[in-house]
């Protein structure tokens, strides 16, 4: 069993790998900083391309996985969808990253083992 590092540190070290590649990362929203779930909002040059979620598979891998709208979605419809999940959950981090090949930094700080 390995010991999983503090949400709110992870969360960290992605906004400054990103910050330090040349792009823009921000926290939307602030969950429990133990072990809430993280949401990764992805965009490049300002338009959207999707969410991805740190979800842990049966053997205990972490992985991002594509969820909610996808990147020809509404404005409107990006905005409910967060709505719902804060609402759902408020310990939830929501990561917005507007960089290139946003997913790649989200693997390397949120998954690596």
């Amino acid at each position: 069993m390995s010991i999983q590092p503090r949400t709110d540190l992870l969360v960290s070290a992605l906004v400054r790998r990103v910050e330090v590649a040349g792009g823009f990362a921000t926290v939307l929203h602030r969950g429990d900083r133990m072990g809430g779930i993280i949401l990764v909002q992805l965009l490049e040059r300002g338009r959207f391309r999707g969410f991805l979620e740190r979800m842990t598979d049966l053997a205990g891998h972490r992985q991002m996985v594509p969820c909610g709208p996808k990147e020809d979605a509404q404005d409107i419809e990006i905005s409910e969808y967060i709505s719902k999940r804060r609402r759902v959950d408020p310990d939830l981090w929501l990561i917005e990253l507007d960089v290139a090949q946003g997913q790649r930094f989200a693997d390397e700080i949120l998954c690596g083992d």
